[in-house]
């Protein structure tokens, strides 16, 4: 059975469908012949010049990233910049670049429930959700057992490898009940403090959101960007590899181990 670009897209929306993405983002195949044959894909967060350069080295048919290779409107294709030359050398090499970005944070078994489920929390709800579908942005839920603020955040730090992490609040504040928001959670800070979780754990959280938490006797984690989304990765290979397997579909499946956070913590 021989499997297209437009197979592969079809499998991602299944799960992560375009109707659940925000009205601002930009997801779905962003290069590439949706005809074009696929025996390789290659998974990434972010579709990075040097992850297109090697997956063309590497004969890849197919980049799937969290997020958009394009994501403003083009007026044209500059091929002195760095998004030009990316598409130019997407097309070159014949790869079909596709993304599933906060269709993939709502969906059901995406990004949210990937990262509560490396935190060991059990949802029960979501943080901002779609009316009509039960899913949404983000995850509220509890511990089994009670944690103090700090080792909470120790703990984060320890078990997803993060080099820098900050966290704001009384440092034994019980934790039992936990909002959290892969990515950039800042604008769901008010969903957070509407409800009854004593801590919000995400990324890209603001000086003004933790006094705010201070504040509200809350707790804040900014456990990072890149920390909090780059697990998908590899839920995203495993779904592609399990479908393959059921499918009786060749088709080889690559997490490059090329991406870092590109923050430096000194």
């Amino acid at each position: 059975m021989s499997v297209t670009v437009a197979d592969i897209c079809a499998l991602m929306e299944d799960w992560a469908p375009l109707s659940l993405a925000e009205q601002w983002d930009n997801p779905g195949l962003q290069v590439g012949d949706p005809a074009r044959p696929v025996s390789k894909v290659w998974v990434a967060l972010d579709p990075l010049g040097e992850i297109l350069r090697s997956a063309a080295e590497n004969r890849a048919d197919l980049i799937i990233t969290h997020h958009p290779l394009i994501f403003q409107p083009l007026r044209r294709i500059d091929l002195a910049t760095a998004l030009g030359n990316d598409i130019r050398l997407a097309l070159e090499a014949g790869i079909a670049v596709y993304c599933a970005h906060t269709n993939l944070d709502s969906a059901a078994g995406g990004v949210n429930d990937v990262l509560a489920e490396q935190l060991g929390l059990t949802c029960t709800g979501v943080l901002d959700s779609q009316p009509g579908t039960g899913l949404g942005i983000g995850r509220v839920g509890y511990f089994e057992t009670p944690v103090a603020l700090a080792e909470l955040a120790s703990r984060i730090k320890q078990d997803f490898r993060i080099k820098g992490l900050k966290y704001a609040g009384d440092s034994k504040l019980k934790v039992e009940r936990a909002a959290i928001c892969s990515g950039s959670g800042s604008g769901l800070m008010k969903n957070f403090l509407a409800g009854d979780a004593q801590v919000y754990i995400s990324g890209d959280l603001h000086y003004h959101d933790a006094r705010q938490a201070e504040q509200c006797g809350r707790g804040v984690i900014d456990m990072g960007h890149f920390a909090s989304e780059r697990i998908v990765v590899r839920a995203v290979a495993g779904r592609l590899r399990s479908w393959a397997r059921e499918s009786g579909v060749q088709l080889e499946v690559v997490v490059p181990e090329l991406e870092t956070d590109p923050f430096v913590y000194l």
